[in-house]
C-alpha cells in the first residue's frame, strides 16, 4: 500500500527559558527519502525556539518544493479541555474555540530570540479571568508566584470545573500509554502546559508562512476520509510515550524518541494503519467528536 506521506518531521519541543541543547531541549527528527527513495533519518538540536522555527521552515520548504507530503508532529497539546475558551470569555461566535485559543496565546505570548518569555505572567492573567485565583494553571519558579499563580497544584479539579484532562489524554491513561501531563501544568518535568504556551504560537507562525499548504489535524482537516484531500503539510499532536523507548549509550533519550516515532509513523503509514488513525477513533462518540474537533484536538496514534 502506498504511503500517505513522503516525509516525517517529528519535533520534541521545549519551553526552556534560556538557550539549551542536549537532554530536555528541542530535537527535530527528519525521516525523508534519499536519492534512491530510501527513508533516511537525521536529527538536529537547535538551542532556541526561534532557531527551531527557522530550521523547520527551511526543511519544509525544501521537502515541499520537490513535491513531498509531510507529516509534522509536535509533542505538546494543540487544544484545551472543553470549556476553556468560554471560561476565558473568548469570542467563539465566528471562530471555533481551538482557533480562539491559538489566537489568544499567539497574541499574548512574548517569546524572545534567547528563549526568555512571559508564559507565567500570561498564565496568571488567564487564571484571573477564569477563576479570579490561582486556578487552573499552576507551576512556576518562586519568583513568579503571585495571588493568581501558584508554584504548586492548588487543588484537584471538581466536577463542575473545566476537566483536568482532555478526552485523548484520558484515553491514553486508560490504555496505559505512559502518564500524560495536564495542559494546566506549566513547569517541572513533563510540563505540557508550558510547551503548549510556547509551541502553539510557533505552529501559528509556521501556518502564517505556509498558508493553505499547511493544516492542523483534526481541527482543520476533520477526521480524514480521503487522504488525497490533505494539504502538503499536516501538523499533528503526537505523544512520545505511545512507544517504549530503549535507552542507547551515548545518545540522548529525546533524540531516540523522535527517531523512533518518525520510523513508527512511516511503518504504520506503509501498512495502512495510519489511514485508520487519521479517521475518527471508534471510541469517540458523535457528541465527543464535536467537542474534539471544536476545542480539544486529538493525539495521532492514540
Amino acid at each position: 500500500m502506498s504511503r500517505i506521506f513522503d516525509s516525517y518531521l517529528i519535533v520534541d519541543w521545549s519551553a526552556a527559558s534560556k538557550p539549551t541543547t542536549g537532554a530536555d531541549s528541542i530535537w527535530i527528527g527528519a525521516l525523508t527519502p534519499d536519492a534512491r527513495m530510501n527513508l533516511k533519518f537525521t536529527a538536529i538540536n537547535p538551542d532556541t525556539r526561534a532557531k527551531a522555527k527557522a530550521q523547520l521552515i527551511a526543511a519544509i520548504e525544501r521537502l515541499t518544493k520537490r513535491g513531498d507530503r509531510v507529516l509534522l508532529g509536535f509533542d505538546f497539546p494543540m487544544g484545551y479541555p472543553v470549556g476553556t475558551a468560554q471560561a476565558l470569555k473568548l469570542n467563539t461566535t465566528e471562530t471555533p474555540p481551538w482557533k480562539a485559543m491559538h489566537d489568544f496565546l499567539s497574541s499574548g505570548l512574548k517569546d524572545k530570540a534567547d528563549n526568555t518569555n512571559n508564559r507565567f505572567a500570561l498564565a496568571a492573567r488567564m487564571n484571573r479571568i477564569m477563576s479570579d485565583g490561582a486556578f487552573p494553571f499552576w507551576g512556576c519558579p518562586k519568583k513568579d508566584v503571585i495571588t493568581t499563580l501558584s508554584d504548586k497544584k492548588p487543588r484537584d479539579h471538581a466536577e463542575d470545573d473545566i476537566p483536568e484532562y482532555r478526552f485523548a489524554e484520558r484515553r491514553a491513561l486508560s490504555q496505559k500509554k505512559g502518564k500524560p501531563q495536564s495542559v494546566w501544568k506549566l513547569a517541572y518535568a513533563g510540563a505540557a502546559g508550558g510547551q503548549a504556551f510556547t509551541g502553539i504560537p510557533a505552529v501559528q507562525d509556521l501556518k502564517s508562512h505556509f498558508g493553505n499548504d499547511m493544516a492542523i489535524w483534526p481541527f482543520e482537516t476533520g477526521w480524514v476520509e480521503n487522504p488525497a484531500d490533505l494539504p502538503q503539510v499536516v501538523v499533528a499532536e503526537i505523544y512520545p510515550s505511545i512507544l517504549k523507548i530503549t535507552p542507547e549509550s551515548g545518545r540522548v533519550k529525546d533524540e531516540i524518541q523522535v527517531e523512533s516515532l518518525a520510523k513508527w509513523f512511516a511503518e504504520i503509514d506503509s501498512n495502512g494503519q495510519l489511514r485508520t488513525r487519521l479517521a475518527r477513533p471508534e471510541v469517540v462518540s458523535e457528541e465527543e467528536s464535536l467537542e474534539i474537533l471544536a476545542e480539544e484536538g486529538w493525539i495521532l496514534g492514540i
